[in-house]
């Protein structure tokens, strides 16, 4: 039964990219709404299984914490389904697994939430929803879980620390983002997390838990009228915000390049090279998601990979990506190697990554991308959950509704020539951080300002 519904979902993908030019939403019946709470809803109904998705997201990431708080939002997030409404821990958990349901959960830097996945008969999906309901409304945080907890993070934040892919991936973000809240670790750091209290977490919850900022996305089998009921029944109640909006800052170009090499006994150097990238919403996402899978995004045809690995053997991977974010997430060459052929293989991407940006890729290049990226795009919605995990996207960052049907149409749209100018927009060469942890000793060099 599951392999034919599965088969089933992917012929409705491949028929979806033989029919890019069909009107919006052919593929994907995306609906939209707002609640009486404010909330915003997604709602795709599928019939084929008797499964529920729902999740609920807010603005409320690692960005808006603070730095002497740090840590906070995470904590938040985390210590929400520990304790709620007169229940204890424990007791949430069995609930959940009596009526076979699964309490999820997502964080990062733009937002925070919990998704729920269920049985959608309306008994066991009754029970999961309404204590799903409760845990959002009424959230707890005890003082002896909270305690519990911070020793559990700080204990996890130490030993992170002594390894060197933590401690490249902290000085590259720091070294990138500087004061902007993008800089501040999602888990926080030891310092700030052990002064977390409850009230911090309550305040945290109360100004960023808001009912008129929720993105509630909903896919499965259920009706519009069920789908409208769930949204209510999840939102009504939760705080209101007070009507100031709380925004994140933009993110401030590189003013110069800076290398940072950090002595650490690791045998192999860790290597990130980068600067701030793009917007969720940014109108070149699109040419340069193809552009970096040419550049080092697509694995051993990439190429970088074939510069740094196939061609010398500087290093086991090496990749490139852009993460997209509210306000502007960071661009990433990243790689390992062994400390005597770091400055070798720094030299190596630098140039690899320079020619690319002056002459961009080459249309043999360019085909074979496309191809590669539609002939996977049936994979990228070939199950409930990974529908829902775009619905919760196009939602919080107000992406169009025929986000995934044009999906394929936008990367056949992409040139030569509109990745090299977008390239050339958004990634200079002379003006990236680069950070080696795993060097002989400490150094800094500082590149010219640019003009």
């Amino acid at each position: 039964m599951a392999i034919e519904i599965k088969g089933r979902l992917l012929r409705v993908a491949a028929a979806a990219l033989l029919c890019v030019a069909q009107p919006a939403l052919a593929m994907l019946p995306i609906e939209q709404w707002q609640s009486a709470s404010g909330a915003k809803v997604l709602f795709v109904a599928n019939r084929d299984l008797p499964m529920l998705d729902v999740s609920i997201d807010f603005p409320a990431g690692s960005a808006y914490d603070s730095r002497e708080k740090s840590g906070a939002a995470a904590m938040t997030r985390s210590l929400l389904r520990l304790g709620a409404d007169g229940l204890a821990e424990d007791e949430i958990a069995r609930r959940f697994a009596d009526v076979g349901a699964v309490l999820g959960g997502r964080f990062d830097p733009d937002r925070a939430g919990l998704h729920l996945r269920t049985l959608s008969d309306p008994q066991r999906r009754g029970r999961a929803l309404e204590l799903f309901s409760r845990i959002l409304k009424a959230p707890e945080f005890p003082a002896a879980v909270l305690e519990r907890e911070k020793v559990r993070q700080i204990g996890s934040l130490k030993e992170a620390d002594l390894r060197p892919d933590t401690r490249v991936a902290r000085l590259f973000y720091q070294m990138v983002f500087r004061e902007h809240p993008y800089a501040l670790r999602g888990s926080g750091d030891v310092e700030t997390v052990s002064r977390l209290t409850r009230e911090d977490l309550l305040a945290f919850y109360r100004r960023h838990y808001v009912a008129d900022r929720a993105v509630v996305a909903i896919m499965g089998d259920v009706s519009r009228k069920e789908a409208e009921a769930i949204a209510e029944q999840l939102t009504a109640g939760l705080p209101r915000s007070d009507g100031r909006m709380t925004s994140l800052p933009q993110v401030e170009a590189l003013a110069q390049g800076v290398t940072r090499m950090v002595a650490h006994p690791a045998t192999q150097s860790h290597i990130l090279i980068g600067a701030p990238g793009i917007r969720r919403d940014d109108p070149d996402y699109f040419t340069l998601f193809v552009g970096n899978y040419i550049l080092g995004g697509g694995g051993f045809v990439s190429r970088i990979t074939e510069e740094v690995r196939q061609k010398r053997g500087l290093a086991y991977s090496a990749y490139s990506y852009f993460a997209p974010q509210q306000v502007g997430g960071p661009f990433i060459i990243g790689m390992q190697t062994r400390r005597d052929q770091a400055g070798e293989a720094l030299e190596v991407v630098r140039r690899t990554l320079s020619e690319y940006v002056e002459k961009g890729p080459t249309e043999e290049e360019l085909r074979a991308a496309k191809q590669n990226i539609v002939g996977g795009f049936p994979m990228r919605i070939d199950s409930n959950r990974k529908i829902h995990d775009y619905l919760g996207l196009i939602g919080f960052y107000d992406l169009p509704l025929s986000y995934l049907e044009d999906f394929v149409a936008n990367i056949e749209k992409v040139t030569v020539d509109g990745i090299r100018t977008a390239f050339a927009r958004r990634v200079d060469p002379d003006r990236l951080v680069t950070v080696v942890v795993g060097a002989d000793r400490d150094q800094t060099v500082t590149a010219p300002a640019a003009r």
